[in-house]
């Protein structure tokens, strides 16, 4: 005789498959009608939906029927080349999203502590030159050394960069915003002194010296792909934020704080280690986007070394809802987007401006669902939100 759930435990599980569902459903409406508005624009501008969908996605995931045609040249003469080719697409997009998993966890990590981090590009920047420092410092290393030591590297310089902020916050009450804010610039303008001065490699170029084979993250495959071990590392580190937060003590406490500070100081949480701590751990993440694009695609820093990752981080965060699975998705989908967009502006002649269109747009239903659920009817559901500010004023 089969055993019975008792009903309370069936109406729990059905809750939980219901808020499951609409979680990923509204998100899913999002990017679905954001390209739905960009295929209007694309129309306004003259050119063909078609064409410049078409583009995109052969931009972002490459031409199944070449990827098909490859493997059979594969199997019959054992000529990789033309597999190599197939999917370069593809593995371009994790490239262009690996930095953003990172940048994105960085972000969401301070959302859960009620920290809103938009210091995330300094501390790219940061974290990418001391990695390159270390990368190309650091001579005669091997591997298992010099690369965990670079890593380290970056992963410090940001988290030091994102923790003066978090220190100013807890000691003096000065607001994390306008801080991060400065800290940017700061950032910024250190880092142009550095490329022009005591990192820059000899020639007229303001860029830090190549880092050591023995510091670069190991690529799969031959050139021209560049797709490397720090696809799998920032999932990793997804992995172990998802951990921290929800798995120990300490995450439950950030999480508590970022809900309700006065309830979590009054049952004995200590405030400002929670955000010193929190800052702390955002710029290390931060850091680590700036290491993982140095050492594993660059293999330098330049003036303008960022694409804007730190700043995309922040709609990173809040399409992914701030919990790290969700931000894992939602990096993947801005790295294919971005990926594709290059390839969409060179064969179909559309502006590249349009993705950033596009992008606007998900982040706009992202940040106001009850757009999706009156457009496509969707009956609400109440579920725990996450507290990403406790006012600007406070």
């Amino acid at each position: 005789m089969s055993a019975t759930v008792p009903p309370s435990k069936k109406t729990e599980t059905k809750k939980a498959g219901a808020a499951l569902g609409q979680a990923l459903l509204v998100p899913s409406l999002a990017v679905v009608t954001g390209l739905l508005i960009g295929a209007i624009v694309i129309v306004a501008s003259g050119a063909s939906v078609t064409k410049a969908y078409g583009a995109l996605f052969a931009g972002s995931f490459g031409n199944p029927i070449n990827f098909f045609s490859a493997l059979q040249v594969l199997f019959s003469s054992g000529d990789s080349a033309p597999l190599l080719k197939a999917i370069y697409p593809f593995t371009e997009s994790l490239v262009t999203a690996t930095p953003y998993i990172f940048a994105g966890l960085s972000v969401a990590v301070g959302f859960r502590c009620g920290l809103f981090n938009i210091g995330a590009e300094g501390q790219f920047f940061v974290g990418a030159l001391c990695s390159a420092f270390v990368g190309y410092s650091l001579k005669g290393l091997p591997m298992l050394i010099h690369l965990p030591l670079a890593l380290l590297g970056g992963a410090l310089g940001g988290g030091i960069w994102g923790m003066i902020p978090g220190y100013l916050k807890a000691r003096f009450g000065a607001h994390e915003v306008v801080n991060t804010i400065m800290m940017n610039w700061i950032a910024f303008k250190f880092s142009d002194w550095l490329l022009n001065g005591p990192m820059k490699a000899s020639g007229f170029r303001p860029v830090t010296p190549n880092i050591e084979a023995s510091a670069e993250l190991p690529r799969f495959f031959a050139d021209p792909l560049r797709f490397n071990l720090g696809f799998f590392l920032a999932l990793l580190f997804a992995y172990l934020v998802y951990w921290f937060l929800f798995k120990t003590t300490l995450g439950f406490e950030i999480r508590s704080v970022g809900a309700n500070p006065d309830a979590a100081k009054y049952a004995g949480m200590n405030i400002i280690k929670n955000f010193v701590l929190v800052m702390a751990i955002s710029g290390g993440l931060a850091g680590l986007a700036g290491s993982a694009q140095v050492l594993g695609v660059d293999h330098w820093v330049g003036q303008g070394f960022s694409a804007g990752y730190g700043f995309d981080a922040i709609a990173l965060a809040l399409l992914g809802k701030s919990h790290p699975f969700g931000v894992v998705l939602a990096a993947l989908l801005f790295g294919f987007l971005r990926s594709g967009a290059t390839n969409m502006q060179s064969m179909a002649g559309i502006p590249i401006d349009i993705i950033s269109i596009i992008q606007g747009l998900i982040i706009v239903f992202i940040a106001a669902p009850d757009i999706i659920r009156w457009l496509y009817r969707i009956r609400s559901l109440k579920t725990e939100e996450t507290v990403l500010t406790r006012g600007w004023g406070k």
